[in-house]
């Protein structure tokens, strides 16, 4: 009977995994960022910039500006796994057709084969890492799970239509850095400390927004070695755990670790503090607070970078002390999304992707708080409605949302909470009011005097869900018993 079980439960996750494949394969038929706009066109265009220079240049040369490299024109601002990643893929595209990458002259390419092949490149990404990944994750969460419990969890984390709009219709490469941190977090959950230690380093070397996650892991793994029982085991332990994070970054960071003029260069191009406090209108704090007080006109780039880091640290402080003393695996998964929505709302360069660093422990999190993250999710799809608009993607992502809702129901249709009253109360007033504001978004044009109206009015409406939720989250991991 238990092979029947297993044989079972193993179609149901392949017909789950085929199901999300096919959802990716239909949103990429649609535009992406920066289609048919030049000059600079969009993140299409910056993968594509990417590849093409890290194919016909130097490595020593990726991240640094010259007459090959014009550092105005998407120029690398990754870690160097991003860029072993283009490279990798620039040789494959240079293969098929050596104009997708032709140094200058392919800037702005477009053409239905090119196209096949960005969006090639991003589906591969989820089928080998993205996809096993949350698979692992969700095998490592809690032994005590049904079959059923773990099929939703797959389902969800496949159907969630974040991180497919993000990467299979605006293009971009989340799935790869979501799929590694993951890999990690499910190795923390079954005390595997070293491989955590591997996997996360290689997340954190692909895209520096992962640093949203590094504080509990950090707090976690420090937790361990401190417990301890002797100080010859806490000193092995943690000298391992360092040799693996070292000797990971060594590797990964070897073209560049010969010239300190040369590394600074690239830690300059990865932590762009010129550029602001914030670009376009996103959910966070300093985008609401810029409403009624100009945040540029009285405070410099390097008095706000230093406003943020101090925010965030604040922010961020209590729930990953606590996981330092007390490690379980949920306190993990709320430290994971109550951290990540700390420097989502309160550090400096946040973009509105960047709440999928919050979404993902959000997920896993929803076989403890269904009612809760569903909402959570929601707003996190909300927040991202001007960026999916501008790049023609409001049909997916209306179709995506409704597909993930009615799945979610399949499942959790008899779900009941203590708060059951309470929590619809909240849900009927959020859903009405993000429902009015996207019909008027979508209906109602912003006045002259105003054009950046209804963006600014998501991102504050956004914003005060996600602050919400960031007390709510470390209220939870303060007072459950789960954790």
């Amino acid at each position: 009977m238990k092979n029947v079980d297993k044989i079972k439960m193993k179609s149901e996750i392949l017909a789950t995994a085929f199901l999300g494949l096919a959802v990716r394969s239909i949103i990429s038929l649609y535009s992406y960022s920066g289609f048919d706009s030049p000059p600079m066109h969009g993140d299409y265009e910056a993968q594509r910039h990417w590849q093409e220079i890290t194919v016909n240049l130097e490595v020593g040369e990726w991240y640094t500006n010259s007459s090959s490299n014009d550092l105005m024109y998407w120029g690398l601002d990754y870690p160097p796994l991003t860029a072993y990643h283009s490279y990798f893929l620039g040789r494959i595209g240079k293969a098929i057709d050596p104009r997708f990458v032709e140094l200058h002259e392919s800037r702005g390419f477009q053409s239905e084969e090119h196209k096949r092949f960005m969006r090639a490149t991003v589906v591969a990404a989820d089928v080998l890492i993205y996809l096993p990944a949350i698979l692992y994750l969700v095998f490592s969460i809690d032994k005590t799970f049904q079959s059923n419990d773990k099929l939703f969890l797959f389902t969800l984390i496949a159907a969630y239509p974040g991180q497919i709009l993000i990467d299979n219709g605006h293009f971009q490469y989340n799935n790869i850095s979501l799929g590694l941190a993951a890999v990690a977090v499910g190795a923390i959950l079954r005390r595997r400390l070293y491989t955590a230690s591997f996997f996360f380093t290689l997340a954190l070397n692909y895209k520096q927004m992962e640093l949203y996650h590094s504080l509990p892991f950090f707090a976690y793994l420090l937790g361990e070695c401190v417990s301890q029982k002797s100080f010859t085991s806490f000193a092995s332990q943690i000298s391992r755990i360092a040799a693996v994070v070292l000797a990971t970054f060594a590797i990964l960071w070897i073209p560049w670790l010969g010239s300190f003029q040369a590394a600074l260069q690239v830690l300059h191009r990865l932590f762009p503090v010129a550029r602001g406090v914030f670009e376009d209108k996103v959910a966070n704090v300093w985008c609401a607070v810029n409403v009624v007080w100009k945040l540029k006109k009285h405070l410099r780039n390097d008095q706000m970078a230093l406003v943020c880091i101090g925010c965030t640290s604040i922010a961020a402080l209590p729930t990953n002390v606590l996981l330092f003393r007390q490690r379980t695996k949920a306190g993990f998964l709320l430290a994971l999304f109550n951290t990540a929505l700390a420097f989502f709302l309160f550090s400096f360069q946040v973009h509105e992707k960047t709440i999928l660093l919050a979404a993902l422990p959000s997920l896993f999190l929803m076989k403890w708080w269904p009612k809760e993250m569903i909402i959570f999710l929601q707003v996190s799809l909300f927040s991202m409605l001007p960026l999916l608009t501008k790049d023609e993607l409001l049909v997916p992502a209306l179709v995506s949302t409704v597909t993930f809702h009615l799945i979610f129901n399949c499942f959790n249709s008899k779900a009941k909470l203590d708060n059951e009253y309470l929590l619809k109360y909240v849900a009927n007033i959020s859903n009405i009011l993000i429902i009015c504001i996207v019909g008027a978004f979508l209906t109602i044009p912003a006045p002259s005097r105003f054009p950046d109206l209804w963006p600014l009015v998501i991102s504050v409406i956004s914003c005060g869900h996600f602050l919400l939720f960031f007390l709510w989250g470390n209220f939870q991991q303060f007072t459950c018993k789960i954790s």
